[in-house]
């Protein structure tokens, strides 16, 4: 700070003696404080120099804006009623992430589990609950029904909330905690923005790689027609025939299915680098006598390749003896599309803004895999090739009125995801190593899923989500204020997944060593009456809902000068339900259903106490509610293309119940510099948890259960300092050290006593209730919780032009992905220690401002490691190398 700056500061005194509560901010959202201008008879007799305001960043969630307890800092996580954290466009910007849930890996308690998981102390992100401008999305992604936060790119998000305590405005399913992302509205002067970056890796840029041609648009993430369903396998589908009604012809299909460009994979000698540009611009305008009206556009495209070389092992005895010993050679090809419209209008004290975002994540991914036996003494190559389409597209519109001392916000919105998983391909071919055999020493596919096997699998998903809300506040007296609302969701997931084997008949050895395009030729399909089998006709498709009803009200309460108290209640009233889809003339009876309808009252308070200008304590409590996610219901397969697992639901899954609790000391000693401890509890009541079954083949399944019960408790310590260089003079006359530093220790048990039970489905049989211990261990951790999560923030910036060297590191503990069945150890993830650097500078060129970004991630080539232990022997189970990332972008603002 320049002593002209000091000087203006000494001169903003103020004086007031007034009543204790009206230091309260008398709305519902982030009021100036200059409402509250209040100082003690103390503060008269010596002014202070008041405290630093920051600059407010753009928040838009339920309720109104963030209720302040009344200093006149402007520091959102300091002056709100609740424990929030704030990541501005700025502080994002500083962490040079890409994408959103990167960002937000470096702020305290959170870490991202697998692409763009958030997991809040270390409880998954079923506990979570994602908004956007305070509405929540809905998922492109079967495994989840919070969106992955990795498909929202940085540059439209103005702010991003982290709120760890729970208040009645937000939604119910609030375990860990609410992620709410505001996005940009109305810019203060027009402009256009140009961004442009490449990147690369050193396990995948100019090494080898794999790809299949597909068509002719895939580096664009779209596809060009080629992937649609062939008019044979269309009519199939439409005609509600089962695959082996005589009425259908098979050779037909096979032949239409049999396509080159999507099942021949080739090697790629050296992968290009990955590319990457966007363009942003806005503009702002005066309305009548007080009004703006703000609109703001953004479009990117960013294509990212990756090589992985996976070890995967297999056991087939408790001492982790194995039966299978894989390494599996995938490359993905990931490409990101996004496009954002946004009008801002501004009416006096009225706001609006109506949002729409268009969001697209295609995955293109080429497998070859190299399997031993070692029981049968058997070898295979396994070649995948996929193509999956993640789209989301939202629209909604918020209006924030006020009316004198009344504030009332309205909010409604549409979303709808999409993903389409079409020719998912699977060839297996098999080498017996047999030295009585012609063949032994050659790898043969005959097609009879014994030496050799092949199939494809069609799937897609659609969610849709309708949302309204209204709140209501109003300031009763000067120490009360109340506000009351009423939100309506109405989310609804149709899914579908058609899988066919492709079965040959008495094919010799020397047709099977064809490569698969060949293989499925014409002349061979019909030589051999090649045909078709569907495994997944029993239910091929669900139908998914999930209606909610809420109304809560809340107060705002400050008894005494420096004392608040936030406290509520909300009212949940849900019905969700999961049911088959027939598909066919004559159906199976299934028994795969859902139905669920609960109603909860869910109160929760916060306590602050501003002992001082620089101390203020807060302690908190709540219960809250963790709903089944859909996937998790559906007793439907899916495979995850990132990891390759297998998925299966529970369709008699149960909500979970959670009770919180919080206590938190924070201490703000200068400018932009704080330190805060805090201790949490959790005890959940029936917390769904993932673990594993093993198949005749040794493969693993991931299923859900309840577990009867578990706890999760611990602490957190975050300090930032903010300290000017000024002092040292010369090129540090305008520099400033900024460290951010947080450490959160976090511990779970799971309680299964002798006599608990789980309820598991069965196929052919329905729920049956099972023994919880052949499921679940007595104090085993709760999976995706990590005993230890360190990030730390060092940062050179400059003051008066854009300059700003960061150096980043992120550490978290070993932590349980899938739980082990049948005898079997957990399945553990063991994250590790990362560091980034991030280095950002203004040049100017022809007079025109630059802004130039280089990043290397993962400077230490930490590895992904996922395995199986018993203590003296260790199994991997999804480990590869990582290697370091470099980028270099530049961006010109007009």
């Amino acid at each position: 700070m320049t002593k002209s700056k000091q000087l203006a500061g000494l001169l903003l005194l103020t004086s007031a003696l007034v009543f204790p509560a009206a230091a309260m901010a008398q709305d519902t959202g982030l009021q100036d404080a200059e409402t509250a201008d209040e100082t003690t008879l103390a503060d008269t007799a010596a002014p202070q120099e008041p405290e630093d305001e920051f600059e407010e960043p753009d928040i838009s969630i339920p309720g109104g804006e963030i209720i302040v307890t009344g200093r006149r800092t402007r520091d959102v996580a300091r002056s709100s009623a609740q424990v929030v954290s704030v990541l501005s466009a700025e502080e994002i910007a500083r962490t040079g992430e890409g994408d959103i849930a990167g960002a937000l890996g470096r702020v305290t308690g959170l870490s991202v589990v697998g692409n763009g998981n958030v997991y809040v102390r270390g409880l998954g992100d079923r506990y979570s609950l994602a908004l956007l401008n305070g509405l929540p999305l809905p998922s492109p992604q079967p495994l989840s029904r919070v969106v992955p936060l990795d498909i929202f790119p940085t540059n439209v998000v103005a702010s991003s909330l982290v709120q760890k305590t729970y208040s009645a405005n937000f939604p119910g399913e609030f375990g860990g905690g609410v992620i709410n992302l505001t996005t940009r509205a109305v810019p203060e002067e027009s402009f256009v923005k140009f961004s442009a970056g490449i990147s690369g890796d050193t396990e995948t840029t100019f090494s080898n790689g794999l790809d299949y041609y597909g068509s002719d648009y895939d580096w664009s993430g779209f596809d060009d027609g080629t992937r649609d369903a062939p008019p044979a396998l269309q009519n199939f589908f439409d005609s509600g025939l089962r695959i082996g009604d005589p009425a259908i012809d098979q050779q037909e299909i096979v032949k239409q299915l049999g396509n080159p460009n999507l099942v021949l994979v080739q090697k790629i000698g050296s992968i290009r680098p990955n590319f990457s540009g966007g363009v942003t611009a806005g503009t702002a305008f005066d309305v009548g006598a007080d009004g703006r009206l703000g609109i703001i556009g953004t479009a990117s495209l960013s294509n990212k390749l990756r090589t992985k070389v996976i070890t995967s092992q297999n056991p087939y005895t408790q001492d982790l003896q194995l039966d299978r010993d894989s390494r599996n050679f995938v490359t993905d090809n990931r490409v990101l599309a996004n496009a954002m419209l946004g009008f801002g209008l501004e009416l006096g004290e009225h706001k609006f803004r109506w949002t729409n975002l268009f969001i697209r994540d295609t995955l293109k991914q080429a497998g070859l895999g190299f399997s031993e036996l070692l029981l049968d003494g058997d070898s295979l190559i396994t070649q995948n090739t996929g193509w999956y389409e993640r789209q989301l597209f939202d629209t909604q519109i918020v209006s924030e009125l006020e009316f004198g001392d009344l504030s009332v916000d309205l909010r409604g919105g549409y979303a709808q995801t999409q993903r389409e998983a079409p020719y998912e391909y699977e060839f297996v071919y098999v080498r017996t190593n047999q030295d009585n055999q012609d063949t032994g020493d050659i790898f043969i596919n005959v097609l009879d899923r014994q030496r050799g096997s092949a199939s494809v699998a069609f799937s897609e998903l659609t969610e849709d989500l309708y949302y309204g809300g209204i709140d209501v506040g109003y300031p009763l007296t000067d120490w009360l204020s109340a506000t009351a609302g009423y939100a309506y969701t109405d989310t609804s997931r149709f899914s579908e997944r058609r899988q066919f084997l492709i079965d040959g008949d008495n094919i010799p050895p020397g047709v099977g060593a064809l490569r698969p395009d060949l293989l499925l030729g014409d002349a061979v399909i019909d030589y051999y009456n090649i045909g078709l089998s569907e495994p997944t006709q029993t239910d091929p498709a669900f139908k998914a809902d999930l209606e909610i009803q809420a109304a809560y009200a809340k107060a705002n309460i400050v008894p005494l000068f420096g004392v608040s108290l936030d406290v509520g209640v909300r009212y949940e009233d849900a019905k969700q339900t999961v049911a088959t889809v027939q598909r066919f003339d004559q159906p199976f009876v299934s028994l795969a259903n859902t139905a669920l309808n609960n109603d909860y009252f869910l109160p929760g308070g916060t306590l602050t106490w501003e002992i001082s200008d620089t101390l203020q304590v807060r302690a908190s409590a709540s219960k809250t509610i963790a709903r089944p996610q859909f996937r998790e219901l559906i007793f439907q397969p899916y495979t995850d293309p990132d990891n390759q697992r297998q998925y299966i639901g529970n369709p008699a899954l149960t909500d979970t119940r959670l009770t919180n609790a919080e206590a938190r000391v924070e201490y703000y000693f200068d400018r932009g510099s704080r330190i805060s401890v805090a201790g949490f509890y959790k005890d959940l009541e029936s917390p769904i948890e993932p673990y594993v079954s093993i198949g005749a083949d040794t493969s693993f399944t991931t299923r859900f259960a309840n577990a009867p019960g578990a706890q999760l408790y611990g602490a957190e310590v975050e300090f930032q300092l903010t300290k000017g260089l000024y002092d040292w003079g010369g090129w540090f006359d305008s520099k400033q050290i900024v460290l951010v530093t947080n450490y959160t220790y976090t511990q779970s048990e799971l309680n299964v006593d002798a006599g608990d039970t789980t309820r598991i489905f069965t196929a052919g049989v329905g729920a049956i209730d099972s023994d919880a211990d052949l499921f679940f261990n007595d104090g085993d951790p709760l999976t995706g919780q990590s005993d230890h999560l360190v990030n730390m923030q060092l940062s050179l910036e400059d003051e008066d032009i854009l300059q700003q060297f960061t150096v980043l590191v992120n550490y978290a503990s070993e932590r349980v992905t899938r739980r082990g069945t049948a005898g079997l150890p957990d399945i553990v993830e063991d994250p590790g220690f990362t560091l980034d650097f991030v280095a950002r500078q203004e040049l100017k060129l022809f007079k025109q401002p630059l802004e130039l970004k280089f990043e290397a991630r993962n400077i230490l080539g930490r590895g992904n490691f996922e395995y199986q232990s018993t203590g003296s022997e260790r199994i991997e189970i999804n480990s590869y190398d990582v290697g370091t990332s470099f980028s270099f972008s530049v961006s010109a603002e007009f």
